[in-house]
């Protein structure tokens, strides 16, 4: 049985004291391979060093995170698709854009910036025909209008650690190829996703942690790593009836499709990006 943790911040300083023993853990729970979202340029040596480490196992995305999206936008844009164009030469692999979106828990002022860089980064997809994370939170609102404006049929991702309603849900599953990533909340009594996940088609659901946020039950409230998917997948295979051995071949199966984690690195079609 194996697992795919769709997403997860191992590279983060909370790991720097046990992270080879947090990836062995991660091998004895069956979880095999991590994706790591970027989250600023700063943030990128750490995803390569893991991506270096751990080759057969890391894959590494590139993304400006809405939290990290200030006055210094356009710069840090410009040093992440500076990577992102020099993929090839410096013989990495990067399987998506991300992460990306909108944060109105923490930054409600800068909501015209989180815009422009949306648009940016999903203007990169398109033209490196990769799909993109999306953060979204306390946010919905904001990112149905941009969703609406640049969504088509070479646009698809996933939204990760997923908590919106049906209504929500049926939104974001409309745009296309889109998926629900799901993590440590589905656990928790109050996370409202027992009501939400049956509406799900099976097809459309990948696991995650977010470590080191957002521990499953039993360890809310500590510290996240990926070795805890199994718990994840616990909770979703009893809210659909399902084994977990049927959760984890069912997500592992999609993960690896959306992120064509086993596909030639693709050229980019149209690399100029555009503010919009």
């Amino acid at each position: 049985m194996e697992f795919i943790d769709s997403h997860t911040h191992l590279y983060q300083p909370a790991f720097d004291g046990d992270r080879a023993a947090a990836m062995e853990r991660c091998a004895q729970a069956g979880v095999r391979r991590l994706l790591l979202p970027n989250i600023d340029r700063a943030s990128m040596e750490r995803v390569h060093g893991m991506m270096d480490a751990w080759p057969d196992r890391c894959w590494g995305m590139v993304g400006l995170h809405p939290c990290h999206v200030k006055a210094d936008w356009e710069e840090e844009l410009a040093g992440l698709r500076e990577v992102l164009a020099g993929a090839e030469a410096a013989g990495r692999r990067y399987v998506a854009v991300g992460e990306i979106g909108f944060d109105l828990y923490w930054e409600q002022e800068t909501l015209p910036l989180q815009r422009l860089a949306f648009r940016e980064q999903v203007a990169w997809a398109k033209a490196w025909d990769l799909p993109v994370v999306i953060h979204v939170r306390d946010a919905f609102e904001a990112l149905f209008e941009e969703m609406d404006r640049v969504c088509d049929d070479r646009l698809r991702g996933v939204v990760h650690c997923f908590t919106g309603n049906v209504d929500q849900t049926r939104k974001i599953l409309s745009y296309g190829d889109w998926s629900l990533g799901i993590g440590g909340v589905v656990t928790y009594k109050n996370g409202g996703l027992d009501v939400v996940l049956p509406e799900v088609p099976h097809d459309r659901v990948l696991l995650e942690t977010d470590s080191p946020y957002l521990a499953p039950v039993p360890f809310r409230g500590k510290r996240n790593e990926s070795s805890y998917v199994p718990y994840v997948a616990g909770r979703l295979a009893e809210i659909w009836g399902v084994t977990v051995e049927e959760v984890a071949e069912v997500t592992t199966r999609n993960t690896e499709r959306l992120f064509r984690l086993t596909a030639i690195p693709q050229s980019p079609r149209n690399p100029e990006s555009s503010h919009g």
